[in-house]
């Protein structure tokens, strides 16, 4: 049973995959041909034909290694200047200016002169942004889509106001677990009755909607009885509870403790209750979704720009016994192997509810990921494309000040020789990941 669900973890993230590639490159092709481009392929993966038709103009079809796809545009390098369009120089020398007209040469040799109307080049460069970015931001659509359908249908992890545990004893905070309760005073919750089960819906004529207005509460009830009801057995019930002052850890905004410089817990004199609320998946107002959006865009940025350091980290828990770090970058064989964890777990409290969110967020990740990964300004990236339409832009504008003629496109066929530094650097990256992902794997489970 194991075996077939850890399979069915690796199919499932694995067909999410599929289809946060296909969205991706559909949102290249929608805008291209709806700005008359001619696109003669749109293929999900690389490598030889698996299956394909051809509806129209355009191949559509799955190749053989799932781990990309492309749209296959008309003229996506300009002539050169003075040319008419779809020919290209026959006297180019120096290695940059032959690889520029070899590529020029194969994208003359895919359309006729008569469709050069119909190619990338010829948009303006507003449209040339649009058919770039139009693969990005069908990654960002369907990472905010996934976010918030994990934070309003399935639930983020949190504390409830359902009690899980009642202290026994008042302890130092800084107290080691296991600490003997011998010659300690009782815990002002047991004292009151409290239990565990009971869900606490009000304290001091506070209404309890979530644990942070517990914290609120006892923390400012410290040395004075107060009316705390709870909901036991479908019935509510009116205790009444004495706080202690004590001293508790200082915690941020987000219910974390703070620490100072040397990382000592910080405590502060505040109401103490003894009562440990109950952890479970809670559904969030759609408002939420574009702060959980952006924290994950930001994660996501800071790892991208960390990235050459973060590659060094991983290639020394692969060659050395240094072990990997769990936030670091993870390759599509990690990410599958962690799907195939997830979905085979047999752990207590991880059902199929917290299975199907982990499921959700590494989905969610992925495609974030896929956004903002593709909008460096590198060719063959995205972001390249969309660097040199800007460029162009910037160059006509100039020209345009100066009343100087029209420079025309820019010409990234000129960019190849770095394009293919940066694919060898990509190649180099995976090879590494997938390496790591199976000696030194990252784990969800130890």
């Amino acid at each position: 049973m194991g075996v077939a669900l850890f399979v069915l973890g690796v199919l499932i993230i694995g067909l999410g995959l599929a289809v946060s590639i296909a969205l991706h490159e559909i949102g290249h092709l929608v805008p291209a041909k709806a700005f008359g481009v001619r696109v003669t392929q749109y293929m999900i993966g690389f490598g030889p034909t698996m299956w394909s038709r051809t509806r129209g103009e355009t191949e559509y079809g799955v190749k053989a290694i799932p781990l990309g796809g492309y749209i296959r545009m008309i003229g996506m390098y300009p002539p050169h200047r003075g040319d008419a369009p779809g020919t290209v120089r026959e006297d180019s020398t120096g290695f940059i200016q032959q690889m520029s007209q070899e590529a020029k040469e194969y994208e003359a040799a895919q359309y006729d002169p008569a469709e050069a109307h119909r190619t990338f080049v010829s948009l303006p460069v507003h449209r040339k942004i649009i058919v770039m970015l139009g693969g990005p931001a069908m990654n960002l659509l369907l990472s905010v889509l996934l976010i918030g359908v994990l934070a309003c249908g399935i639930g983020l992890p949190a504390v409830t106001p359902t009690v899980q545990s009642v202290s026994e004893c008042v302890l130092p905070a800084d107290a080691p677990a296991g600490t003997d309760c011998e010659g300690r005073p009782p815990a002002p919750a047991i004292a009151a009755g409290i239990r565990p089960g009971d869900t606490l819906r009000e304290i001091d004529g506070h209404e309890i909607r979530r644990w942070e207005d517990v914290t609120t509460a006892v923390r400012a009830a410290g040395d004075r009885t107060v009316s705390v009801v709870v909901e036991r057995d479908g019935e509510e019930l009116t205790l009444q509870a004495t706080p202690i002052v004590d001293a508790r850890p200082v915690l941020d905004e987000d219910g974390a403790v703070v620490r100072d410089a040397s990382g000592a817990m910080l405590t502060e004199q505040v109401g103490f209750l003894g009562v440990g609320g109950t952890p479970d998946l809670v559904r969030q107002s759609p408002a939420v979704v574009p702060e959980l959006a952006w924290s994950t865009f930001s994660q996501t940025a800071q790892l991208v720009i960390a990235l050459p350091a973060r590659l060094v980290d991983v290639a020394k828990a692969a060659f050395g016994s240094e072990e990997r770090d769990p936030n670091g970058p993870i390759g599509v064989v990690g990410v599958t192997r962690l799907a195939g964890e997830v979905a085979s777990a047999d752990q207590p409290g991880f059902e199929l509810r917290e299975k199907t969110g982990t499921m959700i967020s590494m989905l969610a990740s992925l495609n974030m990921a896929l956004f903002v990964f593709n909008l460096l300004p590198l060719l063959p990236l995205d972001g390249g494309h969309v660097a040199g339409a800007l460029w162009e832009g910037i160059r006509r504008f100039i020209a345009r000040l100066r009343g100087r003629p029209d420079p025309g496109p820019v010409d990234i066929s000129r960019m190849l020789p770095l394009t293919n530094v940066v694919a060898i650097v990509f190649l180099v990256m995976t090879v590494l990941l997938l390496y790591a992902d199976i000696v030194k794997p990252i784990r969800l489970f130890p």
